[in-house]
């Protein structure tokens, strides 16, 4: 296969985020969920009741809605009705151990999933995933691995602070290395990962892809992307700067 340089385009447009209205009477339940989401790329207004977050789907337009089982005034159930089946919003309904009749009545109304409450981002996060199917990775946290910097939201690359542009290909490689980070992953391994299918083996591909994706990090002592014979390779984080380490 041939090793001249790629000129294929760089990867890395905006996608959009997603957006979620939360309603939930603890107030202060909803704002720790809404910092936690901000990490995961999901822009978030928290209401304090059903109303004010009917207000807020009206203008704001949001992939989803999350509304507690318990509320003052209107209740959870009215709230899937009106969203669900006027608007055409999604709606997610957190339930507690005491609210198995109020799950019920909203999964009976259109609701698309009811979840544990207090919320998990485990649980959270699949849901809104299975609502919008293109925010697959955007609500990835960034990876960092030491000066490497990884942004699964943006498709953002920086080294040291340093922005690295890369082709579709090497930047799935280079997720798959970070997410595995420090460990021994097979070649097979890699290429199922980025190209999504079992290795061909008379193929050359991933050695061209890891070479090129070295000289685009300055690796070229392999002190990044380790080589390790017969097996495949290791991503070794590079040390951040003194002035990373501050921030």
């Amino acid at each position: 296969m041939s090793t001249t340089p790629d000129r294929s385009p760089v990867w890395a447009p905006r996608r959009p985020r997603f957006t979620l209205v939360i309603a939930d009477p603890d107030e202060k339940l909803g704002a720790e969920l809404a910092v936690e989401l901000g990490l995961h790329h999901v822009d978030t207004e928290v209401c304090s009741d059903t109303g004010d977050a009917l207000l807020a789907a009206g203008s704001l337009r949001p992939d989803a809605v999350l509304v507690a089982a318990q509320q003052r005034g209107i209740t959870a159930a009215d709230v899937v009705r009106i969203l669900h089946k006027r608007a055409g919003i999604p709606v997610v309904v957190g339930v507690g151990d005491n609210d198995g009749a109020s799950a019920a009545a909203v999964l009976a109304a259109g609701a698309n999933a009811c979840i544990a409450r207090p919320y998990r981002l485990p649980e959270l996060t699949p849901i809104l995933r299975a609502i919008r199917p293109d925010t697959i990775g955007t609500l990835d946290p960034p990876i960092r691995c030491g000066g490497l910097h990884l942004d699964p939201a943006t498709l953002e690359v920086r080294l040291h602070g340093r922005p690295i542009p890369l082709p579709l290909r090497e930047y799935q490689v280079l997720h798959f290395l970070m997410t595995n980070v420090d460990r021994v992953v097979t070649r097979d391994q890699i290429y199922e990962a980025a190209w999504g299918e079992p290795a061909r083996d008379a193929s050359n591909t991933l050695s061209v892809h890891i070479k090129r994706l070295r000289s685009r990090l300055g690796d070229d002592q392999a002190s990044i992307i380790v080589t390790v014979r017969q097996i495949g390779y290791r991503l070794i984080p590079p040390p951040p700067l003194t002035s990373e380490r501050a921030s």
